[in-house]
């Protein structure tokens, strides 16, 4: 039961979604309370997408689902899938574009069944055109969007990001799509295809990086753990670790440097200017480095940031969920699993101060909600039975 006045609760959605970028867009909509009923195939004794299903990556993903299982390649399952969409506001799914049309989960085709339906598609590189029906992959995306020749230590070859970060844009943006879809409805009444990709959601996420190219003819490289343009901003040794230091503009380089006994290096000439510390940020790091390997990690972050200057420590995951102010926050939430017992997974990172988002259950075992949302499509207990039987469901 969806607890009352959640901002999403009056819309369904049929999630056909695998692996990450699909499912990081239904989490979203799911976690602000919509009724998502999750579409799988039957169980095969087959390996599926998205690893193993008590694992924390899909636990973390798939929670306030409910779960179906369904053969859309048999008749009778597309027209259980169907039924389905007549009732639904938005469909999502993550195929390759020519497997959905051979699906029958096109837009063309469910927009006739139901013409306020929202479709929502995301795929490796666009629904059409040279490479529209590649399999998309984050690292490929990465790769092909530019981000990964930004990322590493200058002359060590190109670095992939830590974390998936074209899947998790992606499935991100197609969410703000799904929102902006159901809000132009309620003025046309009709439905519409929203649409993007790994490629296009890292392209756009290169943001001043890629201006910097459009306007300006500009091929920026890798920079390291520096700032491309703003610099003192990096990485720097202490006693016991390391912290990233960010100093941006004229005045906060000034402060900077007086909180750090280094006065003098205002009036030197090569780090007078923006442009000068960006030119000789080897020398500069060295120089601010001789110094905060003179103390703790605590001592400079507390010293530069009373000081104006924004300092922080460089946490491992143990480090980023122990931190108080993570907790303050309270970006881990508890969620009870039947079988599993308590764990914690990644809260959302938008609050709300009267319709906050919930976890109110745990990712589903597949297929646990088949008979139920069968039962609402109006399926008799001897149909639902021969349904299974049949390998429809």
């Amino acid at each position: 039961m969806l607890p009352p006045g959640m901002p999403l609760s009056r819309f369904k959605v049929l999630d056909l979604t695998r692996v990450r970028a699909g499912p990081t867009c239904v989490r979203q909509l799911a976690d602000w309370g919509a009724d998502v009923i999750k579409i799988e195939a039957p169980p095969d004794g087959k390996e599926g997408l998205g690893g193993d299903r008590d694992g924390s990556d899909f636990q973390n993903l798939h929670r306030n689902k409910r779960s179906l299982t369904l053969n859309l390649k048999a008749e009778e399952g597309k027209k259980i899938f169907y039924k389905l969409v007549a009732e639904a506001d938005v469909v999502v799914e993550n195929y390759r574009p020519d497997v959905k049309n051979r699906l029958g989960v096109d837009y063309e085709t469910i927009s006739k069944i139901n013409e306020r339906i929202i479709l929502v598609s995301i795929s490796g590189f666009g629904q059409d055109g040279p490479y529209g029906n590649r399999a998309g992959f984050d690292q490929i995306a990465q790769g092909m969007g530019g981000l990964m020749s930004i990322t590493g230590v200058p002359g060590e070859g190109p670095m992939r990001v830590g974390i998936p970060v074209a899947d998790l844009c992606a499935g991100m943006f197609a969410a703000q799509g799904t929102m902006l879809a159901l809000l132009e409805r309620e003025a046309s009444g009709k439905g519409q295809w929203v649409r993007t990709s790994l490629l296009e959601a890292m392209i756009q996420m290169l943001d001043f990086q890629a201006a910097r190219f459009l306007k300006e003819g500009d091929v920026p490289g890798q920079a390291g753990n520096d700032h491309p343009t703003n610099i003192p901003t990096g990485v720097f040794p202490t006693t016991d670790g390391h912290i990233n230091i960010a100093v941006a503009g004229g005045v906060m380089y000034e402060r900077f440097c007086r909180a750090m006994g280094l006065e003098h290096l205002i009036e030197d000439e090569r780090f007078a200017t923006s442009a000068g510390r960006s030119k000789n940020r080897i020398e500069m790091n060295a120089l601010i480095s001789e110094v905060t390997e003179t103390n703790s990690s605590e001592h400079w972050i507390i010293m530069l940031n009373d000081a104006g200057c924004p300092s922080g420590p460089i946490n491992s995951m143990d480090g980023v969920f122990a931190d108080p102010q993570v907790k303050h926050l309270n970006m881990a939430v508890s969620v009870d699993h039947p079988r599993m017992g308590k764990f914690e997974v990644v809260n959302q990172a938008i609050k709300m101060s009267r319709t906050p988002s919930s976890v109110r259950s745990a990712t589903p075992e597949q297929g646990e909600h088949t008979d139920s949302v069968l039962a609402d499509l109006g399926y008799d207990e001897a149909t639902i039975s021969e349904l299974h039987t049949n390998g429809v469901v």
